[in-house]
């Protein structure tokens, strides 16, 4: 038993040390760019091996919690390098004149300064806070009426409950060109037909902005109202049935029992209502491209009139090639979007306890 352990030892102490090693070494050769074809293999097998190694490490106290460790470690790696990284690389690159290959030189805070100089940026700040307020209502409103109805005794439910999530699954760009057709060709024929008048709801600012927050509501609303579904699922049938030999109608039913014992599902609902609107960039992107005219906005014109927060991020790295000032504002929308929400979940919670 003892020799057992100690050749255990042995090869964890080896392994351990091996794959930190050879894993080091790859990842200087990548960073180095020496072109060496071993370059990945060695950090693979590094990391293999060093997770051989923790897992033969020679300790019963510990064990299960090195076991975790290593099945928690693919997810934690695949989050790292894809969240936590780019963010933390993103904030260091806002405060540069990075142009996407490489950094030019530091320039401090010139990038927050200049986007609060830039009246274009603060209008599509202004008109996404609208288009969140617009939807985190209307969503929810149609999308809980909906619950209400797919969770009646009438016949068909299923293909109610089918019909009403099935824009959710097309995606974002597809479904902004369908809207866009159909506002452009088909809303138009009506239009002439009835008042003589081939009007468009995407040749104004005002109506344009009206048909992207109408898309998303299409959208997004069969989605939550499945979440209310399942919240009005819950409510125990004993309550709801002694509600009724009470006396209560169904407006006192909904209001007095439903939507009090539903309330952690309106949070959750309110959350990601919240968070997907702030992000709104592909049905954006894909009906209106941001265009649109606002004659005075500062004492400035623009021609972004329905562009919003995420598609000016886009537009200001990607096409205009200004990666640095775009990283500086996509910071800023990551803090935005992080006070809103924790400053919402808190306030709901509150309502929760009340309720």
């Amino acid at each position: 038993m003892d020799g057992f352990s100690s050749q255990r030892k042995l090869i964890s102490f080896v392994c351990l040390i091996g794959g930190a090693i050879l894993a080091i070494a790859g990842l200087g050769m990548a960073i180095g760019k020496t072109g060496n074809p071993l370059r990945g293999a060695a950090i693979i097998l590094g990391v293999v091996a060093f997770f051989v190694g923790l897992y033969l490490f020679p300790t019963l106290k510990h064990h299960r919690s090195i076991v975790n460790i290593i099945f928690l470690f693919p997810l934690l790696f695949a989050f790292a390098v894809t969240v936590i990284i780019p963010l933390v690389l993103g904030i260091g690159y806002s405060f540069t004149n990075w142009d996407g290959i490489r950094v030019r030189g530091f320039v401090g805070l010139d990038n927050y300064i200049r986007m609060f100089k830039q009246p274009s940026f603060l209008w599509s700040i202004l008109i996404t806070f609208l288009f969140v307020v617009f939807n985190i209502i209307f969503v929810n409103l149609i999308a809980f009426l909906l619950a209400l109805l797919c969770t009646s005794r009438i016949k068909g439910l299923g293909f109610f409950r089918a019909s009403y999530f099935l824009p959710n699954l097309i995606g974002g760009i597809v479904l902004g060109y369908i809207w866009q057709f159909i506002f452009s060709s088909v809303v138009t024929k009506f239009t002439t037909a009835l008042f003589d008048s081939r009007y468009s709801m995407l040749s104004e600012t005002k109506t344009a902005f009206v048909a992207i927050v109408i898309v998303y509501i299409w959208q997004y609303a069969g989605y939550i109202m499945l979440i209310y579904i399942t919240g009005l699922n819950t409510i125990p049938g004993d309550v709801l049935e002694a509600s009724a030999i009470d006396g209560a109608d169904a407006m006192q039913t909904l209001f007095s029992i439903k939507i009090p014992m539903i309330a952690p599902t309106i949070t959750i609902c309110t959350f990601l209502t919240l968070t997907s609107a702030f992000k709104q960039f592909d049905v954006n992107l894909a009906l209106t491209n941001g265009t649109g005219s606002v004659a005075s906005f500062f004492g400035n014109y623009l021609t972004n009139g329905t562009e919003m927060l995420a598609l000016n991020i886009y537009s200001t790295a990607v096409i205009n090639n200004e990666y640095a000032f775009g990283e500086a504002k996509a910071v800023l929308f990551f803090i935005i979007l992080a006070i809103v929400s924790i400053v919402q979940v808190r306030i709901s919670n509150k309502k929760e306890v009340e309720l």
